[in-house]
């Protein structure tokens, strides 16, 4: 089928239609031109004035199929400003007339129909007042025809505003709001002032009004009602307060508001209205019972209140929340702790201030726990709101039962309690995958590690009947070693990795390293104090009493050989340890990090052993030689217990050469192993050089000997350079050698005499004659040594 007329017949069209198209710009551009001409006074030429017309012509009949047809009679556009596209909206004056007219009528309709109500009604009552307190003041009317005339004017305002309801709900909700308001003073007023009426029926009324309130507030489904109603009603208290001090009366008063707002929080979730009564409460009671001060006055009244007020907020922001099984946010999470948090730290200081009370201090921290645990209870049993709010109330329980600890208990059962609550809570974050608990166990771990220490520090242990502290069998031992046992098992747990593990990274790296860092420091210090106990013990147990003197009636001596003893002994125990840690490491954990923990321990002991340990020793030995107390013996073991240390330090060496080997540490530190073994064999055998001299009686003898044996030992390490092929041995022993020779010159030149200077001088020089001949008999060894 031929569709080719049809086709030409509607690119026709279509031309047709660019064409008036191009004809309308046209005509808009000329129309455009002529405005600005009147608006600006100019005058426009006839050719610019005059709009040609479009002429649409049709094709002619000859027109070959598929050509188009053009149309020439439309003239060129005047030239002007650039058209604006058709599809963007024009600006109109009217149209701007009009948006202005309607942000004008919006602002004034908020002003006419909202604002001006609100400020209306507030004067009217303050006029009320003003002229209600007037009359009183001069008597112009009674007491009854006062408070008649209050209910009057409550009442007629109230049939106003539900007159009006229908056609002027915003207007009639505001005067129900300043109606109720109205009645509330009119009502307290009454009861108080006047004692027209009898409490019960005053507080009657108040539910009457409060109920009503409610009601009127989900009616009306206005915040207003609400705030004027139930909030403005915390004033009237003040205003009208004769100084009588009936607190009892103004916190009921103020509770009975409260349960307003608790029973509209199910219906309505109006936080500003929640926030102000939460603030205008705790800052009314909070004032009331800080300016008592000290004592136990009111502690009736101020537990009783403090505990309806804490419960009815804690009811309310649970409320709408629950009923509508709605997500808690951040601000309703701040609201439950704040109120929990207030509330016991008001009830802490009633308690702390009044003395039959303070020992119930531990107990009303565990009653806020139980309380929290009750609602997470019900709440999980009922299914009644999101996991998170469990846990959040759940997590409010354990926050108080941490607290309950040190109020109630002191010493080790503090940081028991802590460490094992930390472990629970690990366990639960990492096996049962609850999130929040980890974060919780976080502070807690640290907490029971600062509490042990503290424990270690100011409490000590508690001495036996004959003034004695039992090694292992004394309270600071099951202490630690219940904490040691939690946290054993916390790093077992440490190792398996929960489905929140993208969860506060940096705290669980924190616990990487924490948790066995603190692990090993506890189970150290743990053991080392409990051989400080014993060697006390044998301190204390040597005390004498000794006839002094006329004017001193006794003079105490103690075996102070046993501070010494006890201070090698450490030095043992801490080279066993860190020998153990490194061989547990190497043969069981296999952990990289650990092991550069193990180097970095082992060096620390090797160090410190050579400085400070090995002076001890030396100690203990000249103690024994000179043993100059006459009341106590020293025995051998004094010379016997250097043999036992320097056979542990053998093992830690022998350790640090296994850890090398053991491939756990990522660089090879076979060189530095060497340097650690060399220095440290030539640091014990001039030790032991020193010792053996001075057993033997040879004193001041020592610094002839180090020389020489510096310079032997100078020879042994080219020896073991030239035979191992390491160059870094053969410049050690060049640099021992040119130590061993500035002592000579300097120093022992001057306290030797002659022979010992002939003995030192021809040694040393037989030495380097011996080194010398080493060097160029295995020179060959040297030159290789350099190429590689």
């Amino acid at each position: 089928m031929d569709n080719s007329e049809q086709v030409t017949l509607l690119l026709v069209k279509l031309d047709n239609l660019l064409l008036r198209q191009q004809g309308f710009e046209a005509e808009i551009q000329a129309l455009k031109q002529q405005v600005r001409a009147l608006q600006f006074g100019t005058n426009l030429t006839d050719e610019a004035q005059k709009v040609p017309p479009v002429v649409i012509a049709p094709p002619p009949k000859n027109t070959p199929p598929g050509q188009v047809f053009r149309n020439t009679t439309i003239p060129n556009p005047i030239p002007g400003p650039l058209p604006t596209q058709l599809n963007q909206p024009q600006s109109h004056f009217a149209d701007k007339f009009k948006r202005e007219n309607m942000v004008k009528s919006d602002f004034e309709k908020f002003i006419g129909e909202n604002l001006i109500s609100k400020i209306g009604i507030l004067i009217l009552i303050l006029g009320v007042g003003i002229g209600a307190k007037y009359a009183i003041d001069h008597d112009m009317i009674s007491p009854l025809t006062r408070i008649i005339l209050g209910y009057a004017v409550g009442a007629g305002l109230m049939a106003f505003a539900i007159k009006l309801k229908e056609k002027y709900e915003n207007f009639s909700a505001v005067l129900v709001s300043g109606a109720i308001a109205i009645m509330y003073f009119i009502t307290y007023a009454a009861y108080d002032f006047y004692a027209i009426i009898p409490q019960a029926l005053a507080f009657i009324l108040m539910v009457i009004f409060t109920s009503f309130t409610v009601v009127a507030a989900i009616k009306y489904n206005k915040q207003v009602i609400a705030h004027i109603g139930l909030v403005g009603a915390y004033a009237v208290p003040f205003l009208l307060s004769d100084g009588s001090g009936r607190v009892g009366v103004l916190f009921t008063y103020i509770a009975i508001i409260n349960i307003g707002i608790l029973i509209l929080s199910f219906k309505k979730y109006w936080k500003p209205l929640f926030y102000i009564s939460f603030g205008l409460t705790w800052l009314i009671f909070v004032s009331w019972r800080m300016d008592l001060g000290a004592g136990d006055k009111f502690f009736g009244i101020s537990l009783l209140f403090s505990t309806i007020f804490f419960l009815t907020f804690y009811i309310t922001n649970l409320a709408y929340k629950v009923s509508r099984k709605e997500t808690f946010g951040f601000s309703d999470i701040v609201m439950l702790i704040l109120n929990s948090f207030i509330y016991y730290g008001i009830g802490y200081f009633i308690l702390s201030e009044n003395k039959n009370s303070v020992a119930l201090l531990g107990l009303f921290t565990l009653a806020n726990a139980v309380i929290h645990f009750v609602v997470s209870l019900i709440i999980y049993k009922k299914e009644l709101a999101d996991k998170n709010l469990f846990y959040l109330i759940l997590a409010m329980v354990i926050t108080f039962i941490t607290m309950a600890v040190p109020v109630q208990l002191d010493g080790g059962w503090v940081t028991i309690a802590w460490s094992v609550e930390a472990a629970v809570l690990f366990y639960l974050a990492r096996v049962k995958n609850i999130a929040v608990y980890e974060k919780l166990s976080f502070p807690l771990i640290f907490l029971a590690f600062l509490c042990l220490l503290q424990d270690w520090y100011a409490y000590g242990d508690l001495p036996t009947a004959n003034g004695l502290i039992i090694p292992i069998l004394n309270v600071g031992f099951l202490t630690a070693a219940i904490f040691i046992a939690c946290f054993i098992w916390m790093l077992n747990i440490n190792k398996k990795e929960s489905e929140n593990a993208a969860e506060w990274l940096w705290m669980r790296q924190i616990l990487n390293y924490a948790i066995p860092s603190i692990l090993l420091a506890v189970i150290y210090c743990t053991f080392r104090l409990e051989i400080v106990k014993y060697f006390n013990n044998l301190l204390d147990v040597t005390k004498i009493e000794i006839k002094a003197g006329k004017y001193v009636d006794y003079n105490v001596q103690y075996n102070y050989n046993y501070y010494d003893l006890k201070i090698a002994w450490i030095y043992i125990y801490t080279l066993f340890f860190a020998a153990a840690l490194t061989f547990i490491n190497i043969k069981k954990l296999k952990h990289e990090e650990l092991a550069v923990a193990n180097l970095i321990i082992n060096l620390l002991v090797v160090v410190i052993f050579l400085t400070n340990g090995l002076y001890t020793l030396s100690e203990l030995r000249d103690s024994f030689l000179s043993n100059e107390n006459r009341y106590f013996s020293i025995s051998s073991f004094n010379i016997g217990i250097r043999y036992i240390s320097m056979a542990f330090f053998a093992l830690l060496i022998f350790q640090c050469y296994q850890l090398q080997k053991s491939g756990l540490l990522k660089k090879d530190l076979k060189t530095m192993f060497d340097y650690l073994l060399y220095i440290s064999i030539l640091w014990v055998i001039s030790s032991e050089l020193i010792n053996l001299l001075e057993l033997s009686g040879i004193r001041e003898s020592y610094k002839l000997g180090l020389s020489i044996l510096w310079g032997v030992y100078s020879l042994f390490l080219i020896g073991m350079g030239l035979a191992k092929n390491k160059k870094y041995l053969r410049i050690g022993a060049m640099v021992l050698f040119c130590l061993t020779l500035i002592k000579l010159f300097f120093y022992d030149i001057y306290y030797l005499g002659t022979i010992a200077k002939t003995v030192v001088f021809v040694s040393l020089g037989v030495l380097l004659l011996i080194i010398s001949f080493l060097y160029n008999k295995y020179k060959h060894l040297i030159i290789d040594d350099v190429k590689v």
